[in-house]
């Protein structure tokens, strides 16, 4: 349950990024209907997740010591590569999350890990709340 929890805050997440920052990220449907619309960013949720557990483990394990000497501040760039990453395997499917630029990963990243984490806490506090009423 936790599982599609997550799954669909990172969906909503991604609609959410994808509205403020339109002019730079797209999500192009694999058919022209709005089930279809929410049914693609679910996938690409899936696929953020995928990305982001397991190559996301390994380039950042690779760049510690970047993230040493930059205070942190390379992790924008690490996420804006693994953002552009989904979109790179989305597009291979054929449909999917269509960035202009680096910049716009990198900002799609930063904004899609900020939705993530209120929409995620704010799921877990709910789920707490009704696990102290049972």
């Amino acid at each position: 349950m936790r599982f599609i929890g997550a799954l669909i805050c990172n969906a909503i997440a991604l609609w959410l990024t994808t509205l403020i920052l339109s002019g730079g990220l797209t999500v192009t449907a694999y058919e022209n209907t709005d089930l279809a619309y929410v049914l693609t960013l679910v996938l690409l949720a899936a696929i953020w997740g995928v990305v982001n557990g397991v190559i996301g483990k390994v380039v950042r394990f690779v760049s510690l010591p970047m993230y040493c000497l930059t205070l942190g501040l390379f992790a924008l760039v690490v996420n804006g590569f693994l953002f552009w990453l989904v979109s790179w395997v989305s597009g291979l499917l054929g449909y999917g999350l269509e960035i202009k630029s680096f910049w716009w990963a990198i900002g799609g990243a930063l904004l899609m890990g900020l939705f993530s984490a209120i929409l995620n806490g704010l799921f877990n506090r709910a789920n707490a709340d009704e696990d102290k009423r049972s």
